[in-house]
């Protein structure tokens, strides 16, 4: 069985067949985060968005369900090392598509940000 490097979590070695393709930023998430006043197609665009590819990502189904609908403010990757890649990737998301961002996600999102001085927030506002 073939097994590829870290996902977006940072495990490694997952077995293709244990992955699973998740929102970065849950559908949950970006409801609560202005996604409820987009119109339907906006929101079909969201889910189906494929030109940046950290919007979808492949991670383990263990971490997926982990995960679930939460925010930085009540999940981080379980790899230290994924944490400045998923923070990063985490706000270009959001601002990407103007999503808000909370005081208690954005405490969380600025706690790791002294490690990741190499991290770049790049992003395209979408159509």
């Amino acid at each position: 069985m073939k097994h590829y490097g870290p996902t977006s979590t940072g495990e490694a070695g997952e077995a293709a067949a244990a992955l699973v393709i998740d929102h970065l930023v849950p559908l949950a998430e970006t409801w609560d985060s202005g996604a409820s006043k987009w119109t339907k197609a906006r929101r079909v665009a969201y889910a189906k968005y494929l030109t940046d590819p950290r919007h979808l990502v492949a991670v383990s189904a263990r971490s997926n369900r982990s995960k679930a609908d939460q925010d930085p403010a009540t999940w981080m990757p379980p790899s230290p090392d994924a944490t400045c890649r998923y923070t990063a990737d985490w706000i270009s998301v959001k601002r990407t598509w103007g999503l808000s961002i909370d005081q208690p996600e954005q405490d969380a999102l600025t706690r790791p940000a002294a490690s990741c001085p190499d991290q770049d927030i790049a992003y395209t506002p979408a159509a």
